[in-house]
């Protein structure tokens, strides 16, 4: 079942859209896993619904309430990383739409839905796969696992033609400077065609090296490969709902923790 709501958001001073879908049989007397996406407007090209109930009936995920987040015109500026926006000012309002999810969102889905409290699964495509890391890997209480779909990881503090390193990757600079972590789980995926760009001219583009690149920052932190940390490289995939369709059932699959089970 899909229901789209409307909450009104002290933090991000508007109306946000939110579309919920529920499980096949849900009941108010189950509490739900929640798996929360960026980007809800897009469910229709991602064939979200379909894709979960079709995996839900064959029982290769168990059953979950999944939202999505409607993104409006002022996205380029909601999404990004809370803590700095990047060397444009974009996402300087990142910080407003974390709040948003961590307490309006989530206590409104818990109440309603009976969703989880904790352990929450929080995902997004291209900048709204940037937002979801960073509100996981910042709010390690709250959730357990970050889905990145083609993300936008290139966010940096510095143009190009301003002097820019690799050192100046915003994502990749908060995980490298943390002293503590958290158990956590994080899955991405890019496309071989996701753009063709190739910053350092060296046959690699930035897409696939940006998210590799922050894939080492997270083993150096202690997680590893193939237990904490999944990577699916789409061969001729591209920055777009059509390949990332494809691979949404691989992920809803390892939110789940089904993978290999009957």
């Amino acid at each position: 079942m899909s229901i789209e709501i409307s909450l009104q958001s002290v933090f991000l001073c508007r109306e946000v859209i939110v579309t919920v879908l529920l499980p096949l049989g849900f009941s108010d007397a189950e509490n739900y896993p929640l798996v929360l996406f960026n980007d809800g407007q897009d469910f229709g090209a991602l064939r979200m619904a379909e894709t979960a109930a079709a995996l839900q009936s064959a029982e290769k995920i168990a059953p979950c309430v999944i939202v999505g987040i409607h993104a409006n015109h002022a996205r380029i500026y909601e999404y990004g990383t809370a803590h700095q926006p990047d060397y444009a000012g974009r996402g300087n309002k990142a910080g407003l739409t974390t709040s948003f999810v961590l307490e309006e969102l989530l206590p409104y889905l818990a109440h309603h839905y009976h969703t989880a409290a904790h352990d929450i699964t929080y995902a997004g495509c291209s900048l709204g796969g940037l937002m979801a890391l960073d509100a996981v890997w910042n709010h390690p209480e709250v959730f357990s696992k970050a889905g990145t779909f083609s993300g936008s990881l290139w966010w940096r503090q510095k143009a190009l033609d301003e002097g820019y390193s690799a050192a100046d990757r915003i994502m990749h600079r908060q995980i490298r400077d943390a002293e503590r972590v958290a158990p956590l789980s994080f899955w991405f995926q890019c496309g071989t065609r996701d753009e063709y760009d190739d910053r350092d001219g060296d046959g690699v583009i930035d897409s696939i090296q940006d998210t590799l690149e922050c894939i080492v920052e997270l083993e150096r932190k202690g997680y590893a490969w193939g237990r904490d940390v999944c990577y699916v490289e789409v061969k001729e995939g591209m920055h777009n709902p059509e390949t990332w369709a494809k691979v949404l059932p691989d992920f809803l699959v390892w939110v789940s923790g089904r993978a290999g089970k009957a």
